[in-house]
């Protein structure tokens, strides 16, 4: 059986024994093992597959891990970590305990960066070069960031700081896609699709060239005027002015999938000792039809079926949170023409893209910008309109300043809705959501809310748009309870929760996600005859005092339960109130997230790993019932 061309790399030195001509037949092999494995495990498809020569190119000129290779996100970098020793690896991609859909450093020494979010890698990256600068030490650092990306302001923050230094070499390839993982927004998108091709360049120089020569007298002074004019001309017809700008030295646009020209390029910047950004043309979803027809879907997908790229997951016939909540939203804004939608670059993951179409002058996508989006937001509100901002519970964290400063001190009506609250899976620990409590509750006229199914996510949305000042409400990735949805959603009493179901011998105050699995505990609890009481706590902030506080003299025995991390979420609000309460003799077990990152893996296996689920439930009531010498049903005593 002849060896096929990748079954012998097992690192980049592998990848230089090749010759050049060998390497477009490389690229089609990775090709065939990326999309083969993610119609397996699911992943960052699209991305990853428009970077493969970019990948290759790179490993053949640059000694990496020597030099630093940044991947900004992470979303292009399958094909470098298959060739840096992690090929049969590969195929437990963004399973648990296998390899990370993101780069990682703790993962390779080839990964010289952590990422998941974006637009870091200009700043990483120049980092590593004053480090090295520091050090003496003359090896490369090559940051690979997306078009997309570079609508943050970090991004630009990092050209300003590396091309204003003089200790500043450093390598930034962008590639350009148009696309971030929906369709670019804004000026930058515009200004870097207004190219023209180097040829049509020297075409029209050489035509304009015999023009002006020709002209009687003043002829040859426009000649020249022309010559010391055409650097201006070419900046105003490439987007390289913009990067020239910064002091970088620009070159491209290349194109990103013809390997030859990428290696003789790279050999040629690699020796500049000045900061180059190389601009290089790829197309997202390479080599893989469904893809390329529809990278937006193949940005991030589940499994599929590789010949025809159909999802192979049955669609459920429940709706999502995210369905129900972009739905609701349109509906709200037929009746009220203030509500207006913001996101970052997110218009389907966030469930807007109907908004979009429905009232497109009413939505606002302004690109990866978080900080802007929460800032821009707090504009409109000023305004007397009613902005609600649709980010990923993980991405918010990213504004955390403009929430604190720009909303809440003049108490603005800025709705946050948090999708991806909780427990998010295989994206692993750069996406989970569960932080978001512990930041929003401590800010000052801030109304934090979680719902326990995706009806009540319909009534917190009318909620928050009723509410005069800063609201958010998180809810979880993936399908609702398939409860019955109210026609018209009614408005929650702002920090009120509800008794569910009552009980005497332990009481389980949950929120969110946290209340399923509160109720299915209390059922298997009822079989060992252990009479459990559930709270529907609805509101992190304002907490709902009264009710607890009188759950917890009737029954001492306290369960909080959070998909969020232990300090500072849903259970230490709890503990806070019990204490200024005076409520000494209540005892409390609190179920969340101990004090750590949680990596990547199928939520429900994650939930039981971390105690998260309707048996940690049961386990911390046994818990109690046992503490201090307190009377046990029988049933727990035979079962334990």
């Amino acid at each position: 059986m002849i060896m096929s061309l990748l079954e012998s790399i097992n690192s980049p030195a592998d990848l230089k024994k090749l010759a050049r001509a060998q390497l477009p037949e490389l690229a089609a092999e990775i090709r065939r093992l990326i999309v083969e494995v993610v119609a397996q495990t699911g992943g960052h498809l699209a991305p990853s597959l428009g970077a493969v020569e970019l990948a290759i190119a790179i490993h053949y000129v640059f000694d990496v891990p020597r030099d630093k290779l940044i991947w900004d996100v992470g979303h292009q970098a399958y094909a470098h970590k298959i060739l840096t020793g992690r090929r049969e690896a590969f195929r437990t991609l963004r399973r648990h305990g296998g390899i990370s859909g993101f780069t990682r450093r703790s993962e390779s020494p080839f990964d010289a960066f952590t990422t998941g979010h974006s637009s870091t890698s200009i700043s990483a990256g120049y980092g590593m070069a004053c480090a090295h600068f520091l050090k003496q030490d003359d090896a490369k650092v090559i940051a690979v960031i997306g078009d997309g990306s570079m609508t943050a302001g970090l991004a630009f923050e990092g050209l300003n700081q590396a091309g204003g230094s003089p200790r500043r070499d450093l390598i930034v390839i962008l590639n350009d896609n148009e696309m971030s993982i929906a369709r670019n927004v804004g000026a930058l998108s515009s200004f870097l699709s207004r190219t023209f091709s180097a040829k049509k360049l020297q075409e029209l120089r050489k035509e304009l060239g015999f023009f002006f020569r020709k002209l009687p007298r003043i002829g040859e002074d426009v000649y020249q005027l022309a010559k010391r004019t055409e650097e201006s001309f070419k900046a105003f017809v490439t987007p390289g002015m913009l990067f020239e700008a910064f002091n970088f030295e620009y070159f491209g646009p290349i194109n990103g999938h013809k390997i030859d020209h990428l290696i003789d390029i790279l050999n040629n910047v690699k020796y500049i000792r000045e900061p180059v950004l190389l601009h290089v043309t790829t197309r997202k979803g390479k080599g893989y039809a469904p893809a390329e027809k529809n990278p937006v879907h193949f940005h991030g997908c589940g499994c599929f079926e590789v010949e025809t790229g159909e999802c192979r997951v049955c669609t459920s016939a429940e709706p999502t949170y995210t369905e129900v909540f972009g739905r609701s939203l349109v509906e709200l804004a037929a009746r009220d023409p203030r509500i207006v939608a913001v996101t970052a670059a997110m218009p389907e993951g966030t469930g807007l893209s109907h908004f979009a179409r429905k009232y497109p002058e009413r939505f606002f996508d302004v690109g990866i910008a978080e900080q802007h989006a929460v800032t821009f937001a707090a504009g409109l509100a000023t305004e007397g309109f009613r902005p609600v901002v649709a980010i990923y519970s993980t991405f918010l964290q990213r504004a955390y300043d403009q929430i604190l400063h720009d909303v809440c001190m003049e108490r603005l009506p800025v709705v946050f809705a948090l999708d991806r609250g909780g427990i998010v899976g295989e994206d692993g620990a750069t996406h989970q959501g569960l932080f978001d409590f512990s930041f929003l509750r401590s800010m000052p006229h801030m109304v934090v809310m979680a719902p326990k199914d995706e009806n009540e996510l319909r009534r917190m949305l009318a909620t928050a748009l009723r509410h005069e000042g800063p609201i958010a409400f998180r809810y979880p990735r993936g399908v609702g309870e398939g409860v019955a949805l109210d026609p018209e959603p009614a408005a929650l009493p702002i920090g009120k929760a509800e008794l569910i179901a009552d009980g005497e011998d332990v009481a389980v105050l949950a929120i969110g996600r946290g209340v399923p699995e509160a109720l299915k505990a209390r059922e298997q609890l009822a079989e060992l005859g252990i009479r459990a009481a559930v709270l529907n706590c609805r509101f992190v902030k304002p907490i709902d005092g009264e009710l607890i506080v009188e759950t917890a003299q009737r029954v001492p025995r306290l369960i909080t339960v959070e998909e969020h991390v232990l300090q500072g979420g849903f259970g230490s609000a709890v503990l806070e109130l019990l204490n200024d309460e005076g409520i000494r003799h209540a005892a409390v077990e609190r179920i969340g997230v101990p004090d750590c990152f949680v990596e990547h893996g199928p939520p429900p296996h994650l939930r039981t790993l971390y105690g998260l689920d309707a048996a940690a439930i049961v386990k911390a009531a046994d818990r109690l019932l046992r503490r201090n010498g307190q009377a046990v049903p029988p049933a727990i005593v035979r079962s334990a």
